[in-house]
Parts: structure tokens; sequence; C-alpha cells
């Protein structure tokens, strides 16, 4: 049975496998057969995960059936990774946050680095991939694929450039720019070709941000990432706008302070209620917080003038283009509003 077993591990028929694995389970003793198994599958380049899993199984083999049958059948049709997914893999390997076998300075190292990290957080139980199997962990070829795309698009941004050294001016060798370097480090706060590192900083910064607005806001940030510049600034004026509105609802679920600010819900457009509220709390300013008062102006009424007049002139036939670079720059300008509405949020709760 042992061998028909291995046999099975190495062909196709894998539900034929499970379903006599589960068998075999009810009659003691499995220990032997669980560790062919996991000799079998080793050979094919079966999941690291497998190993914690059979380890298990061989001493509660009736907990670990289910178990088993999902890391196995997972390892030998692994589901694509997303373009996001790699990524962010590839950040975190260029970050040093991954240990891994090889200096990412060739695309070959990086990719190894990169299915290495995929391979730690998709495992079960996070271990060495080494201690399973010598050979490099490496992509998939759907995911070989995606990141290529996510190379050149790294460099296309002005994250890496080619070459290493005058000995190693070309491709595969490959650096990180001065630019990268501080995306990397963490010092540009608000990367926003990381969609993924962009959403966790802002979250961390606003942590009642609504997931609609961060819906939209990660929405401006992938069509910018894409080259889609009107329909970024068009999804940005959407946050925007949703902020204030959420602003608006905050105040007038307040018993304290809805009868100040209810001619600003009487108002038709949001052009026309933001210059009413904006009216109103200037006259408010002296009973503000001093952290709240704070850069009040620019953070509120100057930044939400000029994402909705970027938004207007994107969103409407006008014929005007807007630059990536001013896309750029209102992206950067979000988090500062966003904050400051959220502060605006609390003291009028």
């Amino acid at each position: 049975m042992t061998v028909a077993l291995g046999a099975a591990v190495n062909g196709l028929s894998w539900y034929v496998f499970i379903v006599e694995a589960v068998s075999l389970f009810s009659f003691p003793p499995h220990s032997n057969v669980l560790f062919s198994i996991l000799h079998a599958c080793n050979g094919s380049g079966c999941h690291a995960g497998c190993s914690a899993t059979f380890a298990r199984a061989a001493i509660a083999p009736a907990s670990a059936v289910a178990e088993l049958g999902v890391v196995v059948l997972a390892s030998l049709y692994p589901m694509p990774h997303s373009y996001e997914e790699l990524r962010t893999a590839a950040f975190d390997v260029l970050a040093r946050r991954v240990r891994v076998a090889y200096d990412p300075s060739q695309y070959r190292h990086l990719t190894i680095g990169v299915a290495t990290a995929l391979l730690e957080r998709d495992a079960p139980i996070k271990q060495q991939h080494h201690s399973v199997s010598p050979r490099d962990a490496s992509l998939e070829s759907e995911d070989a694929n995606t990141f290529l795309e996510v190379f050149w698009d790294l460099f296309r941004q002005g994250i890496i450039t080619l070459g290493l050294d005058d000995s190693n001016p070309e491709f595969p060798w490959f650096h990180l720019t001065a630019l990268g370097e501080r995306v990397v480090a963490g010092e540009d706060a608000y990367f926003v070709h990381d969609v993924s590192g962009y959403e966790k900083r802002i979250v961390k910064e606003i942590p009642k941000i609504d997931p609609v607005t961060l819906l939209y806001l990660k929405e401006a940030l992938q069509t910018f990432r894409s080259g889609c510049v009107l329909s970024a600034t068009v999804m940005l004026g959407v946050a925007t706008e949703h902020t204030f509105l959420l602003l608006m609802e905050a105040i007038d679920r307040s018993t304290t302070h809805q009868t100040t600010f209810a001619s600003v819900s009487k108002e038709r457009t949001i052009l026309q209620k933001v210059n009413k509220f904006r009216h109103i709390l200037e006259q408010q300013t002296k009973a503000l917080p001093s952290e709240v008062k704070e850069d009040l102006d620019t953070n509120f009424s100057g930044i939400l003038s000029i994402i909705r007049n970027f938004r207007n002139q994107s969103g409407h036939p006008s014929g005007k283009i807007i630059d990536r670079e001013q896309a750029y720059i209102l992206l950067q300008l979000f988090p500062p509003y966003c904050k400051k509405m959220h502060q605006l949020m609390d003291f009028y709760a």
C-alpha cells in the first residue's frame, strides 16, 4: 500500500491518493505510510508546509486529514498570485524584510527571493523552505509572467535601474535608485506606486478612515500607477468629497452641534455645502482644540478646493490634460486633508 501511495503521489491520481490516504489513517500503524508520502511529495517539489502537516498527522491523524488534503492539493495546483501580491513581496525582499538565499541584485535572484517570500506567507507553518528541499524556491509560470511586468514597472517608475556596477552594467543586474532606497526605508511615507504600503500608512495615520473612502482612494492609486491620470484624479475627487460628506453626517447626528450647521445640509451642491460649512467653521475656530486649528485652512479648504478643481477638469469633457506630476501631488495631499477631516469628526461627534 505504501508503494502504491508513493506512486500515486508522483502521478496524476491525486484525488484517489487523498481518499486512500484517509482510509489508511484508520488502520494503525500509520506513521510509515505518512512519511513515505512525505518523501514522495518532496521528490515532486511539494509545498514546504506539508512537512509539519504530515508530522502532526502521524500523531493525530483524525484531526489532520482535512488539512492534509488541502495542503497537498494546494501544493500541486497553486493559485496564481495577483500583481499586487507579487509587487508587495518584491518590496519585502528589496527592503530586506525577508531572509533570502541570494542578494537581490540580479533578476533571477530577485525572483527566487519573491518566491521565498510568498512561500513563507502562504505556508500554514512558517519555516525555511530549504529545510524541506535544497532546491531554490521558484515562481509558477503564471506568476513568473506577472512578475516580469512588476519588475519592468519598478524600472519605469524609477524604483530600480539597470546595472550593478562598472563590471555588471546591464540587465539582469540592477540596483535600487535613490528614490528606491527612500521607498524601501519608509522615508517616502505616501509613495503612491506602492498601493499596499500607501494603504498601510494611511490606515496607521487615520485608523477610522471609512472603507468606502479607502476603496476609491486605492482605485485612484491603481489607476495612477497604470498611467490613467484622468481616472485617478476623478477617483481621488470622489474619495475627497465622500470624506467631507461623512463629516457632515457626523455633525447631523450630534445633538450639540447639529443646529449650528443645520443650514449646510440645505444647500444643494457639494460646492455650496463646502462654502457654507467653511463660513460657519470660521466663526467656530476659537472653540477648536489646538491640534484641530493647526493648518486648518490649508489641510481642509485649501486641499479640498485644489482636488475638486482638478477632479472637475478631469471628470467633464473640458479637454484639459492633467499632468502625471500634478496627479502625484494630489495623491500626496489627500492624507493630511483626510486626517484633518477626521479630527473635525472627532471634535463634532
